[in-house]
């Protein structure tokens, strides 16, 4: 039960980066627009940063490839994005609440994360069949 339950996990995880990456990709310039407009420095740079972490870091949690430092390094980088995009604190008092919410389901999702890197990717993964050879 512990390897269907890691899998699950790993996909409910790639359901929420892979879209957001995917949606960067598609949007670039949007997302461009938003990164520039938080004072961000280059923000091209960070759009591409973002969009390879989310895909390429879904990509593999969903294989269990490199999951301890994948999920560690998605972990830091939800963290910066939360801090940046959902500062909760410094919002219009209209939009704080909102803001709070996306802020500590961010946490949420690092919690989760931070498990992942602690427990690995269990037995269904290309992690544990490298270990095995």
């Amino acid at each position: 039960m512990h390897n269907a339950i890691n899998l699950i996990g790993r996909l409910l995880l790639v359901a929420l980066f892979l879209p957001a990456g995917l949606s960067k990709l598609s949007g670039f310039e949007g997302t461009v627009g938003y990164i520039e407009s938080v004072g961000l420095p280059l923000p091209a740079v960070a759009a591409a940063v973002a969009l390879a972490l989310e895909i390429l870091g879904s990509i593999a949690l969903l294989i269990g490839f490199q999951t301890r430092l994948v999920a560690a390094v998605l972990a830091v980088f939800t963290l910066v994005a939360s801090v940046f995009f959902h500062a909760f604190w410094a919002a219009a008092p209209e939009q704080a609440f909102v803001q709070q919410l996306l802020f500590f389901k961010n946490i949420g999702v690092i919690g989760g994360l931070l498990v992942l890197a602690s427990s690995g990717a269990g037995a269904w993964s290309l992690d544990a069949k490298k270990q095995a050879e």
